[in-house]
This record gives structure tokens, sequence and C-alpha cells, in this order.
């Protein structure tokens, strides 16, 4: 990845990446937070909390330190919160799947 590929996708991550990683670690415990996402056929962690744990581990790197999977994820990331972002349900989102879901990937839209 070119430097300046970089710079756009640590940009887009920290502007979209709006929960801390001490708000994210708590929500993470919760069941709402382990009851959404695409999960294995094993029934392990889904993939969008599987990608909060490593969110939290790329908010404590400095960003001259990120490994070129961190970065690949935050491309993920970027990704993820955009494309879902756009199926935003109507009405009340408080207690959706949707807001879970984003929740897990670092995003909270109410925080918008």
């Amino acid at each position: 990845m070119a430097e300046n590929d970089h710079q756009e996708i640590y940009e887009e991550f920290r502007s979209l990446v709006n929960m801390t990683p001490s708000e994210l670690e708590k929500w993470l415990e919760t069941e709402d937070s382990r009851s959404v996402g695409q999960k294995s056929d094993d029934g392990a962690e889904s993939v969008g909390h599987h990608s909060g744990r490593t969110i939290i581990e790329i908010k404590h790197t400095k960003k001259a330190d990120l490994t070129d999977r961190q970065w690949a994820h935050m491309q993920k990331v970027v990704g993820y919160i955009k494309r879902h972002s756009k199926q935003k349900p109507k009405g009340d989102i408080t207690e959706t799947n949707w807001r879970f879901s984003l929740m897990n990937w670092g995003h909270d839209p109410l925080k918008d």
C-alpha cells in the first residue's frame, strides 16, 4: 500500500470509527453486541465482534507502528461502515441490529 493510500485510510478510519477504545470494550461485553453479525458454522465469535477487538488494538497502536495486517483491517472497517451505513432502516434506530452491527465495527450512528 502506498503512503498516500495509508493517509487516506487513516483519515477515514479516524473519522468513521467514532467510538473510543473504552466505549468499544464496554460495548463488546454486552449481549446485544454478541447477538448480531455473521458467525461461522461452529457458532464462534461473529466477524464484527472480532473486528471490534482488532479496532481496539489498532486504536492503541501508534500510526508509525501499524502493521500491514492492521492497515488492511482499517481499510476493511472503512468499507464496512460506508456500505452498512447506506442500509439505514426507517424509524428509531436505537435498539436495532443495524446499529448494533455498526457498533461492533466501532461506529455508533447515534453519535453522528
